[in-house]
């Protein structure tokens, strides 16, 4: 069939896109990760856990270089989590982000300060 339709018309069929292309950053591959801490591990960094109790939108805010008028959200959290392919669901963002709103915010900035003593946090 297909050389029937090349000698017909004199061109070859028309190509299918299988993949369309895509425009994102360059991103490394992070393997499924945890969290560095536990989500009540406030303790173990009292000046992350002070700062988190007054001005806790701008703790993650300030490391990521964007605006801390965006505050504490699940889509924040959300997005951290995605980006470095910790375990969870959009739906445990929102159930930490509802009622631990503080803890959240503490728990992933100790997740950076950790990665960036690591040198993995981007």
């Amino acid at each position: 069939m297909q050389g029937r339709y090349e000698e017909e018309l004199g061109m070859a069929p028309p190509s299918v896109v299988v993949v369309q292309p895509q425009y994102s950053r360059a991103m490394p591959v992070v393997a499924s990760s945890k969290w560095q801490t536990g989500l009540m591990d406030c303790c173990t960094d009292c000046d992350i856990f002070c700062c988190g109790m007054f001005c806790f939108p701008c703790q993650v805010a300030g490391d990521r270089g964007e605006s801390c008028l965006c505050g504490t959200s699940v889509a924040m959290r959300t997005l951290y989590r995605t980006r470095y392919n910790i375990t969870g669901s959009i739906c445990s963002d929102f159930c930490v982000t509802m009622w631990c709103p503080v803890c959240s915010v503490c728990q992933i900035k100790r997740d950076i300060k950790r990665r960036k003593a690591l040198g993995i946090f981007w």
